[in-house]
């Protein structure tokens, strides 16, 4: 072996791509590396300095956990960038994450799960000045993950004999209102008796993606709730670009506690801004009673209470639940102490525990209702794709969702109303397996204008069909046959059978022994 000292001058130039060198010119001797990877960029300009418009830019985050808010804040800053077409499982909220560029109208189309409180995107979709794909949340995720992993489409149960199945789904309005395009009708296969949609995968141009810890190789460890929808992106661009709130030396990060491996990634920044949350909710004082405010005022809270209470009781100990935004969150304030339910959150959680206490609010560790939560001990936390896995092949024992209309044969309708749009969010995957999941529907029997919403057909478009096993309201509890149809097995105290047939559009049979609603 031959041995000698020279001193040299280079430029590392390692990357996925020889196109895009890396900016790291040093001094060393032979024995130093020529060819150093090293995937630090000294700021977020120059990390998308090469960023194009027109391009498909993937962000992580839900609510506003895990959203790359200094890589959002520099694209705002860059206004030649525009025409994005952006993927994320919400558009963040005005003032904030991708509600900026919204508002910057740098943004053309959102592929996206949830509107939800962003009123200007919803403006911007009824006008025609943004197109809207909505897609449900959990096949949001398995598209982006399939386009990480080669695969080009995939067969999913969700949204089966809805309107993302048959193609009525409005993509793009005119500046009447008017609807310009609506959605392509899916190609459905049946699989075991079963009937499928197919959905194509999802590729990103750019992914920008939030991690608590980076090393320069690219290696990235989230933390608790704010994986999300950023392992999956993150896997799935040309150019993957990460900020962090740390960044560390390789070997830091124990090998088992990456979550994405560095391959997958490009460009590392510090990530410069706060994290924010959307939606503050405490642990109640002692004496404070746990539903104040939640369930109304007066008759309207009584009412709600008697459906909590009763749905409650569906809890079995050992059971793995998932509980829907609003009323079925405060079921479990109502469980026996002697029964331990495992809560599921779709956001990537398992294992949740009460509302945080005043002051003890994490950013990073938020429910499916971006309300703030604590874990149980025992609790694990992963990202969103296979958080969905989870629930469509049916391990979650257990769903509580809200309704606005059942009908006779279990279909459900609660996405949207006439004139409003929300979005899916995760409920037409929670319901995509009744063989399963057990799916239990909370609601008032009837509306603010005292019409039935337990009907023979549903007005309103569907969640599910065929998914609903039991109805509880204010008045009374059904089980459900999706064969056979409705039949009464509970009533509240007080009230009759003839009160029941009155306030209900649907028929349905009385149990031979009703028992009260308890």
């Amino acid at each position: 072996m031959v041995s000698f000292t020279l001193s040299v001058r280079a430029t590392a130039l390692y990357s996925r791509s020889a196109s895009r060198p890396f900016a790291s010119t040093r001094s060393f001797s032979c024995t130093a590396r020529f060819y150093e990877i090293n995937k630090i960029y000294p700021s977020a300009k120059e990390a998308i300095k090469d960023m194009k418009s027109d391009s498909t830019l993937l962000c992580g985050g839900f609510g506003l956990s895990g959203v790359a808010n200094t890589l959002i804040n520099e694209v705002k800053a860059t206004p030649h960038i525009k025409g994005l077409t952006a993927v994320s499982n919400n558009a963040g909220v005005p003032g904030s994450g991708l509600g900026l560029l919204l508002e910057s109208k740098q943004i053309k189309k959102m592929i996206a799960s949830y509107i939800g409180e962003n009123k200007v995107l919803e403006s911007q979709y009824l006008d025609g000045s943004v197109e809207v794909e909505l897609t449900p949340q959990g096949t949001l995720a398995e598209r982006c993950r399939a386009g990480g992993h080669g695969i080009p489409a995939f067969y999913t149960p969700a949204a089966f004999g809805t309107v993302v199945q048959t193609g009525e789904l409005p993509i793009r309005h005119n500046p009447d209102g008017t609807v310009a395009e609506y959605s392509k009708p899916k190609d459905v296969k049946v699989f075991n008796g079963k009937s499928y949609i197919m959905e194509e995968a999802i590729k990103g141009d750019y992914a920008f993606i939030k991690c608590h810890k980076a090393d320069k190789l690219g290696n990235l460890q989230f933390r608790l709730a704010a994986q999300n929808f950023n392992g999956a992106m993150a896997r799935n661009a040309t150019v993957t670009i990460v900020e962090a709130d740390e960044i560390v030396e390789p070997g830091e990060i124990d090998p088992v506690a990456v979550h994405v491996p560095g391959i997958y990634v490009d460009r590392v920044i510090q990530s410069l801004a706060p994290k924010g949350i959307e939606k503050i909710v405490n642990a109640k004082a002692p004496g404070e009673e746990s539903t104040a405010g939640i369930l109304g005022t007066g008759d309207t809270a009584s009412k709600r209470e008697r459906i909590v209470r009763r749905a409650a009781k569906e809890f079995k100990n050992g059971m793995y639940a998932n509980l829907g935004i609003g009323m079925p969150m405060l079921a479990p304030s109502f469980v026996d102490p002697s029964v331990e339910v495992q809560l599921q959150s779709e956001n990537g959680l398992l294992g949740l525990g009460p509302y945080p206490q005043k002051g003890e609010e994490d950013p990073d560790l938020i429910n499916a209702g971006k309300e703030t939560v604590t874990l149980n001990p025992g609790a694990s936390c992963f990202g969103s794709d296979e958080s969905f896995g989870m629930i469509r092949a049916g391990r979650i024992d257990l769903t509580i969702l809200g309704g606005m209309q059942v009908s006779a044969k279990g279909d459900l309708a609660n996405w949207m109303l006439p004139g409003k749009v929300k979005g899916f969010g995760g409920a037409m995957d929670l319901v995509s397996n009744p063989q399963n999941t057990k799916v239990v529907v909370t609601m008032e029997h009837t509306d603010k204008k005292g019409r039935p919403k337990i009907l023979k057909q549903c007005e309103f478009p569907l969640t599910g069909k065929a998914c609903v096993s039991r109805i509880i309201t204010d008045l009374c509890v059904f089980d459900v046959d999706f064969t056979n149809g409705l039949t009464l097995v509970e009533l509240a105290d007080g009230v009759t059978v003839d009160e029941i047939k009155s306030k209900t559009e649907a028929p349905f049979k009385v149990a031979d022994e009703i028992k009260p609603m308890l």
